[in-house]
């Protein structure tokens, strides 16, 4: 676990920098500078764009790191990587050739809100298409650094550069440098630019000699990749299919509303995306060599220590989540947002409890489940969503609810199938422990605030910051010192006695 270890603290870092960004561009900036209409604008563009992109990139970067460690000799990686890098311009010329279709289909379905604001959307379904073919390459090449065990750079761009590209536009917005019609359209070009900036990277830690020849296994490859473009999808289409879903009955106002409370659900993630950048690759090395010792210690240690690590920041986000509310400029973001906040982080919280269970499954032989289990998860989500959102009229909440049931049911079958192919499971006898830490940290600072008086900055409210920094202080101490006394973690107690030395 020391490359993991090493990569995942500097990419853990990176992320979290980014969620920072994007915590004030989603808090402050967005809703202030762009407005709730634009804003939902924005993220109907951008979580479209999401649902289409692992379609558009054709499974292909998880083909290179699941097959380019089992080849041998540069001519063989030189094969495939030449074989599969062309494969999406299949899916995205012909999406790009048949794009008034989506648009037109686009127009119908937010046009069933009755809402003449949506038809803003009307100018800018095209860079859904754009962002999407932009984000599938970036994957691609993002993949191709990765089985390099090079992962930093591209989690820099992947997680910060994005973000940043936000705020500079946001700020151009506000200072009228651009307009908020135009925010759309510079950042199609950030997501370009970021892509060649992967690209370039990507080709200077290995540059192939490309090829027209095909590797041998190129049948297992293309049958891999046609099974894997759903597993890929799957993750996409739980969160973004919400925002997508909103404005088709209740406007893009709405969607501004849940995506902020999802984004600080999803606050708890970081540590999952940090690592899983290089247990990924580390995940399918083992497996391709066979070593199950490796694969169920990657399995173990990976899941105590981001049920650790997000254990923490889930008590942080849910005891501070009224007072993160408070920050917003109206009380349209705080109706049911701390339910949804409660909803989105219990389901990525159960995510990172099984540790590298999905890089697992992904990278070995029975790769073909992720077909249907990645068509159920879509198909659940799709119809909880209607059921509990159109139907019983549950609101964003209901969207949430969704979410949690699908994320906690398929996953708990991989667990399941993990167990019962590979004999193996990620708990350890600190498990059970952790959850119960966890739990009573998240009882006994839930239900109090420091009565912190008002006081405003340019009408901005301060003392909501105030109260939040003092109660994570608090919490971030009593957590620290419990953890280390119940040596959760073999790895987080060694970095400490490390530090105090």
């Amino acid at each position: 676990m020391g490359i993991v270890f090493k990569q995942s603290f500097k990419n853990t870092l990176i992320i979290y920098l980014g969620f920072l960004i994007g915590g004030i561009n989603t808090v402050v900036l967005y809703t202030r500078f762009l407005g709730d209409e634009y804003y939902g604008l924005a993220t109907y563009v951008f979580s479209a764009s999401n649902l289409i992109m692992p379609i558009t990139a054709f499974g292909i970067h998880f083909t290179i790191i699941k097959f380019f460690s089992a080849y041998t000799s540069k001519e063989e990686q030189d094969k495939f990587l030449s074989s599969v890098i062309f494969l999406p311009l299949l899916i995205a010329i012909p999406i790009g050739y048949f794009w008034d279709f989506f648009h037109n289909w686009i127009m119908d379905f937010v046009a069933k809100s009755n809402s003449k604001e949506n038809l803003i959307v009307e100018n800018y379904t095209i860079h859904i298409y754009i962002i999407a073919v932009a984000c599938a390459y970036f994957e691609v090449f993002y993949s191709w650094a990765k089985v390099q065990m090079q992962s930093v750079f591209g989690n820099v761009l992947k997680e910060l550069y994005n973000r940043v590209a936000v705020m500079i536009m946001l700020f151009a917005v506000y200072f009228s440098f651009i307009t908020k019609q135009e925010f759309l359209v510079y950042m199609s070009a950030a997501y370009v630019l970021r892509t060649l900036l992967m690209m370039l990277y990507a080709f200077r830690l290995y540059m192939p000699k490309f090829s027209l020849s095909l590797p041998d296994n190129f049948k297992e490859v293309l049958r891999y990749t046609f099974y894997i473009i759903l597993a890929g999808s799957a993750g996409a289409v739980i969160l973004d299919i919400d925002k997508v879903m909103i404005p088709g009955k209740d406007g893009f106002e709405t969607a501004a509303y849940y995506t902020v409370a999802v984004f600080i659900g999803s606050f708890i993630e970081a540590p999952s995306r940090a690592m899983g950048q290089i247990l990924q690759p580390l995940t399918s090395k083992a497996i391709n060599e066979n070593n199950s010792v490796e694969t169920e210690s990657l399995y173990k240690k990976s899941s105590i220590n981001l049920l650790l690590v997000g254990g923490l920041f889930f008590v942080l986000v849910n005891c501070n989540v009224e007072e993160l509310f408070k920050l917003m400029p109206n009380k349209n973001y705080a109706e049911g947002g701390a339910l949804v906040v409660l909803l989105i982080s219990s389901a990525k919280l159960f995510l990172m409890l099984l540790g590298s269970n999905g890089a697992i499954i992904n990278n070995s032989k029975f790769y073909r489940i992720t077909l249907p289990v990645g068509l159920g998860m879509a198909l659940s989500v799709y119809f909880l969503n209607t059921y509990f959102y159109n139907d019983l009229g549950m609101g964003t909440e209901g969207l949430a609810l969704a979410t949690l049931i699908t994320v906690v049911t398929f996953n708990a079958f991989k667990l399941w199938f993990v167990k019962n192919k590979f004999n193996m499971t990620p708990f350890t006898n600190k498990t059970l422990l952790m959850i119960v830490v966890i739990l009573i940290m998240f009882f006994g600072f839930n239900f109090w605030d420091f009565s912190v008086p008002e006081f405003y900055i340019l009408k901005f409210p301060i003392h909501p910051i105030v109260n939040i920094i003092l109660k994570s202080i608090i919490i971030i101490a009593v957590y620290s010192v419990v953890v280390v006394k119940l040596s959760v973690s073999e790895q987080i107690n060694g970095l400490v006695k490390k530090y105090r030395k």
